[in-house]
């Protein structure tokens, strides 16, 4: 009987972490605006962007990555699409079921193909065409045929719109890091403070505060000095929501989760590889349909079934295809390919592209060198902490390791 390495197990338990994390932002988040009822997105989202803000700020102390210093003005610009894109993939989670949320996180893949061939004439490879078809093909069939979210017109429109901004944001993020030269555990760290300021504005404009009391009715008339007590909050308001401790549990769990999707997918990317990465993703997309149907009762009937089926064939055979593809030449900090971002380069005669994510939080296979080097630092410095300016820092991380979320997804 085959022993594990102490290797191996790092890596199952890493893997592990990735797909419970992943998946379980999606549960977390859809009980949170069903089971508890805290429609409250813009609120939800600033939660979250606060807590990957002080996750990052421990990360880069502990030495994970090394902190650059970044003009504050480059990163206005994608600070407010991260907020535009991560507001509207929750809005898209909150109004559809899971089942379709997901079928159009798939869509983000032959999105950015797409938009790439319109804004830069990026042609793809015909097998990549072929197996993109395939994906939009079993997506149609999927959406078309389930009677649910074709009479929810809202919900068809938010989730083609969540997928319109990520696909842009994952091109313009990954120019942004190629052009400042920063990973994307960099350039998280870097706009995150902004992109937590600009939801902290929106909450107040966009949600429902209750700032203002209103009296609440009584039956007959009220004792004296009982005036005070008949003021209640507006009911379906941000301040009269009942914050009861499981509610707070799971918006508490939801924010955790979004920041272990960073983490686990730096882990994972560093003691394996892409392919394994992307086999992962494959996994959490079935658990989180699974998941749909178990937990909060999305229908799954034949017909539908067929086309998430055909999207995943088509997702899996788009992957092959691009793993099978020679290795990129390495250079720089992210090199050409996939971006932290998700943005795309199709080989040249003579170069060859590297795995266009498919998931939320995007790898590259240059991170796996970098991790390795800097655990030979550490233990050729005769230690394996993470004092700032050790450990991962000292190595770089010139890799692409992708952003969250999303949770965030």
């Amino acid at each position: 009987m085959a022993v594990l390495s102490s290797a191996n197990i790092k890596a199952l338990t890493y893997g592990a972490m990735n797909v419970v994390s992943a998946s379980g932002i999606v549960f977390a988040n859809k009980a949170v605006f069903q089971t508890y009822g805290f429609h409250f997105t813009y609120a939800l989202t600033w939660l979250h962007t606060l807590t990957t803000l002080l996750g990052m700020r421990a990360f880069a102390a502990g030495g994970m990555f090394a902190a650059k210093p970044i003009p504050q003005r480059r990163l206005v610009p994608l600070a407010a699409a991260y907020v535009a894109y991560i507001v509207l993939c929750n809005l898209s989670l909150k109004v559809n079921t899971v089942g379709f949320y997901q079928v159009m996180k798939i869509a983000v893949a032959p999105t950015v193909i797409g938009l790439e061939l319109l804004m830069f004439r990026r042609v793809p490879p015909a097998r990549i065409v072929a197996a993109v078809l395939v994906v939009c093909l079993g997506i149609g069939v999927a959406t078309v045929t389930d009677s649910q979210m074709v009479s929810n017109v809202l919900g068809i429109g938010v989730g083609m719109g969540a997928t319109l901004v990520t696909a842009l944001y994952q091109i313009w993020a990954g120019s942004k890091q190629r052009e400042l030269k920063a990973s994307s555990m960099q350039l998280l760290h870097a706009y995150t403070p902004q992109a937590t300021i600009m939801l902290g504005l929106l909450v107040p404009l966009c949600e429902p505060m209750g700032w203002a009391h209103t009296a609440a009715a009584a039956a007959g008339p009220l004792p004296a000095g009982a005036a005070a007590a008949a003021l209640v909050r507006p009911p379906g308001s941000l301040l009269a929501y009942a914050y009861h401790p499981a509610a707070v549990a799971a918006i508490v769990i939801s924010a955790v989760l979004g920041l272990l999707v960073s983490l686990s997918t730096f882990l994972v990317i560093g003691a394996t590889s892409s392919l394994t990465y992307n086999v992962v993703g494959h996994l959490k997309t079935i658990i989180i349909l699974s998941g749909g149907c178990v937990f909060f009762g999305d229908t799954m009937p034949t017909k539908k079934l067929l086309g998430v089926c055909i999207a995943m064939g088509g997702i899996v055979w788009y992957t092959q295809q691009k793993l099978a593809a020679p290795a990129t030449a390495a250079g720089g900090a992210g090199g050409e390919g996939t971006s932290a971002a998700g943005s795309m380069s199709y080989p040249r005669r003579g170069t060859a592209s590297s795995l266009l994510p498919i998931t939320s939080a995007p790898p590259m296979s240059s991170v796996k060198s970098v991790y390795t080097a800097a655990a030979r630092s550490r233990a050729a410095a005769g230690g394996g902490g993470g004092a700032p300016g050790g450990g991962a820092a000292r190595a770089g991380m010139g890799g692409s390791l992708g952003s969250q979320h999303v949770h965030r997804q």
